[in-house]
């Protein structure tokens, strides 16, 4: 009897057991998120391998490779049974998405302005010469893009932190034009993007690949040379897990790596100074609520020591050699008076609008909103601590320069503090609360609170919207040196203002702005309150005028004292054969 029920019992402990040591299997939500990040390859391999194909078949045969390990990755996620089988497969689709961006840089390595600007910068510090405060204008070729300021003029300086041209100087054997400047911007985002991998939890590593280098316009601002790419690299280390850092009032050695990385961002790009306040006061308000306010004080303290005394040392040589011309080239996207392109608020005045005459007050507004939405996540650090990578960007909507990149080249950041700091890390912030936001009414207090700091950004930007264009702009006569090319146009220029303004104009076919054209016979500047005849050529002696029947013109107008924009639509009539001036309409 008692072998027979040995006999029964032991076969089914032979199977618990079985049971128990099973591998296990791994997250629906983690297979979609591989195969997710597996197919975001895809974007824009087809156009870099038809390009190979052609010219270099080395670099086709390597992008086919990555093709048929896109496939069999594509196949092995949906169909592996354990957990770490899937976690070898996020492995295999972080190298392949490195391989690709490799294979592009290959392929596209010229850069645009920023990195022609780079490289330049840093043959002139490997020659002593002084890297800020001097034009190069014959970097910007037929193809390069300017930079129009509502002086009239274009900015042809370097004018970012020098960690970039540091870093570019010992690689400038790659070649001529902007190629070693993209070889760091690339190099940096493939460092970053493995560093985010590492660091993310097993489980959302394929989202670090996808979100890097998977969509393709990340790759595309590395393989352009941008600065701020470098400054995301450097960022990375110091946003994941951010809300740790100084926990038990110790820095570490961890911590002090990450504070370097934060200066040292500063000193790449100027997008990370808009970050570190935001940064900085989640770190105190988290600190705070587990230690008290002295403790958290000299946490900061360290952070704030340590990241400064980083961005000293990479500016010193500038700082010693040419202090002027350095403080006034890292503060140039500040101060360069640009004009007004991007796709935020200023679109209004840009193209739904004939212009405003406030155009100063969109800087106004994006500083106000910027600080507004400082002193709302120090308010609500417990609500909008997880949001504090993404809130410093949506002060840029409002700007002058409101174009996509300063959002897009920092959305990992987005990620890995969704991934790594959760609401859970705020729960025991500290939150400001004085008398007058206490007591029973407190709900309606930090409502009012909260209108009251964002209403300064949101009042200036309605000022700034609602200008009306200064100058009343008509069209009078175009000569021309053929049907569609252009060598003249005639203006009736009025001036409505009180003020007597200094114009600058363009024409333009499209978004974003063009070559300004130049005076040839008519008064310079128009006084207040009246009219006078201009005649204008383009920059280069003539304009081709390509455009379809839909195709809106606009004829713009800048100034810069006050900063003003004046547009208007033309319609320019399809001239007889043998006439060159014509009437337009």
């Amino acid at each position: 009897m008692h072998l027979a029920e040995t006999q029964l019992v032991a076969p089914g402990r032979r199977t618990q057991s079985a049971v128990s040591a099973a591998p296990e299997p791994p997250a629906q939500w983690h297979r979609v998120l591989t195969l997710l990040a597996d197919v975001s390859l895809f974007i824009g391999t087809r156009s870099v391998w038809t390009q190979a194909a052609s010219h270099r078949l080395p670099v086709a045969a390597v992008i086919s490779v990555c093709y048929a390990s896109i496939l069999v990755c594509g196949v092995l996620t949906l169909v592996v049974r354990r957990a770490r089988s899937l976690a070898r497969l996020d492995l295999c689709v972080l190298v392949t998405a490195v391989a690709l961006a490799l294979c592009t840089w290959v392929m596209n390595h010229g850069g645009s302005d920023e990195a022609l600007l780079t490289t330049q910068a840093a043959k002139e510090l490997v020659a002593g010469h002084a890297v800020y405060g001097h034009p190069w204008p014959w970097l910007f070729t037929r193809g390069v893009a300017l930079t129009p300021t509502i002086t009239g003029g274009y900015d042809f300086t370097y004018g970012y932190p020098p960690l970039a041209p540091l870093l570019t100087a010992p690689l400038l054997w790659l070649g001529h034009g902007g190629a070693p400047a993209t070889a760091v911007s690339t190099g940096a985002l493939v460092v970053g993007t493995v560093v985010l991998w590492r660091m993310l939890p097993v489980q959302w590593r394929s989202a670090a690949t996808m979100a890097c280098l998977g969509f393709g316009f990340l790759p595309t601002y590395a393989r352009l040379g941008y600065p701020a790419i470098t400054a995301l690299a450097l960022l990375i280390p110091v946003v994941v897990r951010w809300p740790r850092i100084g926990r038990g009032g110790r820095l570490g050695a961890a911590g002090v790596a990450r504070a370097a990385c934060l200066g040292a961002a500063c000193a790449a790009q100027q997008l990370p100074w808009f970050l570190a306040p935001f940064l900085l006061a989640g770190i105190y308000a988290v600190r705070r609520g587990e230690l008290g306010g002295r403790a958290a004080t000299f946490v900061i303290l360290r952070i704030a020591g340590v990241a400064a005394t980083v961005w000293l040392l990479i500016n010193t040589y500038f700082l010693v050699s040419e202090p002027g011309t350095w403080i006034s080239g890292i503060a140039l996207p500040l101060i360069q008076g640009a004009t007004l392109h991007g796709q935020g608020l200023g679109d209004i005045s840009l193209y739904f609008t004939n212009g405003s005459d406030r155009l100063d007050w969109y800087s106004h507004a994006s500083l106000l909103l910027a600080a507004a939405l400082l002193a709302l996540l120090v308010l609500f650090m417990r609500r909008l601590g997880p949001a504090a990578t993404v809130l410093p960007w949506c002060a840029f909507f409002l700007a002058t320069r409101s174009q996509d990149g300063y959002y897009l080249m920092m959305t990992p950041l987005w990620l890995a503090a969704a991934v790594t700091a959760p609401p859970s890390e705020f729960v025991r912030a500290w939150q400001p609360r004085p008398r007058p936001l206490k007591g029973p009414y407190r709900r309606t207090a930090l409502i009012a609170t909260s209108a009251l700091l964002v209403s300064p950004a949101l009042v200036s930007a309605a000022v700034a919207v609602t200008g009306s264009p200064p100058l009343h702009l008509r069209v009078t006569a175009v000569r021309r040196l053929s049907a569609n090319v252009i060598s003249r146009l005639t203006l009736q220029v009025t001036n409505v203002d009180d003020t007597a303004l200094t114009p600058h104009f363009m024409l333009t076919t499209n978004q974003g702005s063009s070559k300004y054209w130049s005076l040839v016979r008519g008064p310079a500047t128009v006084p207040a309150h009246s009219t006078v005849r201009i005649e204008i050529r383009p920059a280069a002696g003539k304009y081709a005028l390509r455009t379809q029947p839909s195709t809106r013109v606009r004829l713009r107008a800048f100034t810069a004292t006050p900063q003003t924009l004046s547009s208007a639509d033309v319609r320019l009539v399809t001239p007889t054969a043998d006439s060159r001036s014509h009437r337009a309409g």
